[in-house]
């Protein structure tokens, strides 16, 4: 009886080898006589019987309660036990269960034969184990003091709901094991049908010591018919996190590029570093050299990204680099840095890389400190422009940029100071130069009264020093020298929501009124370029804000009284909805940061700004609208609109967006021209698994067209995506030709796959 109490108590180990073969999430399974997979509702046939520990009447009978104390707990149960004492064996029969360490073995019976030290389990056997995943066998035989055994017509079912199936398993005393005929698939499996792809292989071997997982006779079925096949592959099995070597290559085609593939190798130059290659061979421009190479650190991480090629057709070398890092100096202090480049502004577009679509391309080196209520940063920033929309300017190089931002404690009233330093130097090469002291000292005090009334008020002064060389203004006069200025202002700020609450719904309406005293001018705009308030548009965002200027070049000079209101209504029926709208009083023409770019073009201002105000809807799950406006004080004229809006179900969804935006002088965009522009997509679930999107992006000012169409076709369920996507840009720019492009991405669950 003592050998048997041996016996099972390292029979549990046997088991775990089947464990580790499920948890190979990158097989691939084979051919002949495969066993079958589970469907789900088989999980519901598994012998249940309650566990006992060992110390209970019924275990004692059969096991000698002499454990070593180093072993895990062992708890057993059996309806019946039988000792043949003529043939050295022990049979448990009905229910037989046996729990350790989180893995409990069930069968209908087991036989122990002492003489042979051999351990069978017959019919209905289960191994679960703790992380979900789920042994099936009909047949199982350990053997050689447990260290090897075998397992005949297994099913496996994973954590992940992943199934293996093999006619037989193997165990080798050196941990080595061997499956014939198997099959795996992470698809749903219905009875009698084949899932939607599966691997099967003739014969899977694990080298424990190598750590690899070899196949014979490898194929890719869809649907039962047979796509791929390969007569040996091998990969790392999962105890292995990181290894290099080749993975699945990716095939593209586009109108600059031609047809192309991508190679791609993973080097593990460490556990904390690695090397990806991935190449493009094209037919039209030859090869494209990229890679990206990733370091961990204690304190920080870099990552770095780029490629390169030689362009025959413009006789030019071409590339970009994107990069980033991080690193975690101390308690206090973290450096930050993004570096983007590219060598022209088509590149990106030409690859389909990523930023593709920004404006500028911004690279920035960053040093910040955070200690209780100070902050403090040395920062460094390189622009480069990538849009032909956008006027040309001469690229800045901001450095170096200090800030210091200090918030005091909070006094017996609420009231605390704030101080906040910058000092900012920007060169260029040929245009104006700029070097900039600023500081703010600012006086806040916050209070709420017994009535619910929200107040505000700030009284700051802000002190400017500027040294500027080479600056051409307005009146197209050039200036270069040094000059001061001092800009006080006094801000309060008044608010008082009012709340109407019922059994399905709760609205709040909040008016909203802000009062500023300020000078009249002290902008100096003869002598201080404006490098950081470029493009302001008043809205929505800032029209309540007391000082609606980002940056520090320009101040927002006048008196004024600004005043809206804030609606929302929200509803169990009929979902949230709320509406914004506010306007401007300024007490001297002239001084309107609303009309600044009117009185630039000639036009009379006026003592009030344009109104400025947004609606948001999202009544039920199958309407959702965003819309903001600016409106025209005199004539009501729409002079800004943006409008986002998602309308249907997801049977059939459309999407529109529309923005307007007036004529203005000082707008960043070539020609200042006025720009109307509509994108419009439509959206179809066709099944459950398969969905359609069609999309147009247009250019509705005279002469336009469209800009960018294409659509794509998405097949996804729980093991396989399947992307067929087509796009067509139509650039305005004269040096980018447009490009047409069309692929093919897929992606099998656990496998990889080609993606774009």
């Amino acid at each position: 009886m003592n050998n048997m109490n041996k016996t099972l108590l390292t029979s549990v180990a046997i088991f775990s080898f089947m464990i580790t073969i499920a948890s190979a999430q990158e097989v691939v399974y084979n051919t002949t006589d495969a066993g079958t997979l589970l469907s789900t509702s088989d999980i519901d046939t598994m012998p249940k019987a309650e566990l006992n520990p060992l110390n209970l009447p019924e275990a004692a009978e059969i096991i000698s309660p002499k454990i070593e104390s180093e072993e895990q707990d062992v708890y057993f149960s059996a309806n019946e036990m039988q000792n043949d004492q003529r043939l050295s064996t022990i049979t448990a029969l009905g229910d037989v269960n046996i729990v350790r360490d989180g893995l409990t073995v069930k069968a209908d019976k087991i036989v122990y034969n002492q003489k042979d030290d051999i351990v069978t389990a017959v019919g209905n056997v289960a191994l679960l184990n703790e992380d979900g995943t789920i042994v099936f066998s009909d047949y199982v035989v350990l053997s050689d003091k447990m260290q090897a055994g075998e397992m005949e017509n297994i099913k496996i079912i994973m954590k992940d709901k992943s199934q293996v199936a093999a006619s037989k398993v193997k165990k080798y005393a050196n941990d080595n094991k061997t499956m014939y005929n198997a099959v795996y698939s992470p698809c749903d499996v219905c009875t009698g049908k084949n899932p939607l792809w599966q691997l099967k292989a003739r014969k899977i071997r694990h080298n424990a010591e190598e750590k690899n997982i070899y196949y014979n006779d490898a194929f890719l079925e869809v649907k039962g018919v047979p796509v791929f096949y390969t007569p040996f592959l091998s990969h790392p099995d999962p105890t292995v996190k990181r290894r290099s070597g080749f993975l699945i290559p990716n095939l593209a085609s586009s109108s600059y590029l031609g047809a192309a593939i991508q190679p791609r190798y993973f080097w593990n130059i460490s556990d904390q570093e690695d090397l990806f290659l991935d190449p493009i061979f094209s037919t039209d421009k030859g090869i494209i050299f990229s890679g990206k190479y990733n370091k961990y650190m204690y304190r920080g991480e870099l990552s770095a990204e780029g490629s390169f090629m030689r362009d025959e057709d413009k006789d030019e070398t071409r590339g970009n680099i994107f990069a980033t890092g991080r690193y975690e100096v101390n308690d206090y202090w973290v450096a930050d840095m993004d570096i983007n480049y590219a060598s022209d502004r088509n590149y990106l577009k030409d690859l389909s890389l990523d930023k593709q679509d920004d404006a500028w391309l911004t690279s920035s080196l960053k040093m910040q400190g955070f200690d209780n209520r100070n902050y403090a940063s040395i920062e460094g920033y390189y622009y480069q422009l990538m849009s032909y929309d956008m006027k040309e300017y001469d690229e800045p190089v901001i450095l170096p940029l200090l800030n210091y931002e200090n918030i005091s404690n909070v006094g017996p009233y609420g009231a605390y100071n704030k101080t906040n330093l910058n000092f900012a130097s920007i060169y260029r090469e040929e245009e104006t130069n700029t070097q900039r002291f600023s500081m703010i000292n600012s006086w806040v005090l916050p209070y709420t009264s017994p009535y619910g009334e929200k107040y505000r008020m700030i009284a700051s002064v802000k002190s400017d020093l500027y040294y500027v060389d080479n600056y051409i203004n307005p009146d197209k006069e050039e200036f270069s020298g040094g000059v001061a200025r001092i800009f006080p202002q006094l801000g309060l700020e008044w608010k008082l929501p009012f709340i109407r609450a019922t059994e399905t719904s709760r609205q709040i309406l909040e008016p909203t009124i802000v009062a500023v005293a300020a000078p009249n001018s002290s902008n100096k705009t003869d002598k201080i370029p404006n490098e950081d308030s470029q493009d302001f548009e008043l809205d929505d965002s800032n029209v309540l804000d007391i000082d609606r200027y980002a940056g520090y070049d320009r101040n927002d000079t006048g008196s004024r009284i600004s005043y809206g209101f804030n609606w929302n209504s929200y509803g169990d029926t009929f979902g949230r909805t709320s509406a914004f709208l506010a306007q401007s009083y300024y007490f001297e023409k002239n001084e309107s940061i609303n009309d600044t770019s009117s009185s630039e073009q000639g036009e009379d201002t006026t003592h009030f700004s344009d109104y400025v105000g947004r609606i948001y809807a999202n009544p039920t799950d199958y309407f959702d609208l965003n819309y903001r406006f600016r409106l025209d004080k005199e004539d009501f004229d729409l002079t800004y609109s943006e409008l986002g809006t998602s309308i249907g179900p997801s049977i059939l969804n459309a999407y529109i967006s529309y923005i307007y935006l007036q004529d203005n002088q000082s707008s960043s965009l070539i020609e200042n021209s006025e720009r109307k522009e509509l994108y419009t997509s439509i959206s179809s679930r066709l099944t459950k698994d398969w969905r359609i999107r069609i999309y147009n992006r247009h250019d509705l000012t005279d002469g336009g067209g469209s800009l960018e169409y294409g659509g794509d076709l998405i097949y996804e369920d729980e093991c396989t995506q399947l992307f067929f996507y087509m796009q067509k840009d139509n650039s305005s720019d004269p040096e980018y030709d447009g490009d047409f492009e069309f692929g093919v991405n897929f992606i099998l669950k656990t496998l990889g796959g080609m993606t774009k």
